[in-house]
């Protein structure tokens, strides 16, 4: 037994090498994860620092895109995936500021995530402005102009009194620290709205209330 330790363990990088390239191969993944960030969180966290030009006073910008992500049904995710796609052109990433923010924001979202779609930089960020033209944003949030104390269960009706394909079994709130950040919605691969499996849900807001900063 002693000598079958040492040889097994030897083969343990192998076997992890090997997962990891299942995992991260470009075009193999079962849906999509739609992330709408609340910008006012997300300026109080990350977008001042980013001199993102949605986080300016007067912006009044409330929920914006973040990402378009691969996901599987078991809860894991690809990363980073290897592509035979080129990388998007400054110009690329530049026409794409008005949809992730800036272009650098454009560049992360195609290298972490775009890369594992098997699309194209011209398709993926296509797709990713096709699957947000098809959520309307609620007009309740339009005028939030100072921090509120909501439940995740009333921004979800919003979103499902506007988008009536939508459930709470298809979204998923996250509330870090105690505030409203993001709004997750699980998409088929043809941008359909499904339900989230339990490896998403079990990682929403279980706040009974979390805060929504107002707009900037």
């Amino acid at each position: 037994m002693q000598r079958l330790i040492p040889a097994f363990a030897a083969l343990l990088p192998i076997f992890a090498a090997q997962s990891a390239a299942a995992q991260d191969r470009a075009g193999a993944f079962d849906h999509y994860l739609l992330a709408l960030s609340w910008i006012p969180a997300y300026c109080a966290t990350d977008g001042d620092d980013r001199d993102d030009p949605r986080c300016r006073d007067g912006s009044a910008i409330g929920w914006a895109v973040h990402g378009l992500w691969p996901q599987n049904a078991g809860g894991d995710w690809p990363e980073y995936c290897t592509t035979s796609e080129r990388a998007p052109s400054r110009r690329e990433t530049a026409e794409q500021a008005d949809l992730f923010g800036t272009p650098g924001a454009a560049w992360h979202q195609w290298n972490k995530h775009g890369r594992c779609s098997g699309l194209s930089a011209a398709q993926y960020y296509r797709l990713v402005r096709a699957a947000a033209e098809g959520i309307a944003l609620p007009p309740v949030f339009e005028g939030v102009n100072r921090d509120l104390r909501v439940g995740p269960e009333v921004v979800e009706a919003a979103f499902i009194e506007a988008n009536p394909d939508l459930t709470q079994d298809r979204i998923v709130t996250s509330c870090p620290g105690g505030a409203l950040v993001e709004l997750r919605l699980c998409l088929t691969r043809d941008l359909e709205p499904m339900d989230c499996g339990p490896a998403l849900t079990r990682r929403e807001c279980r706040l009974s209330a979390a805060t929504l900063l107002p707009l900037r």
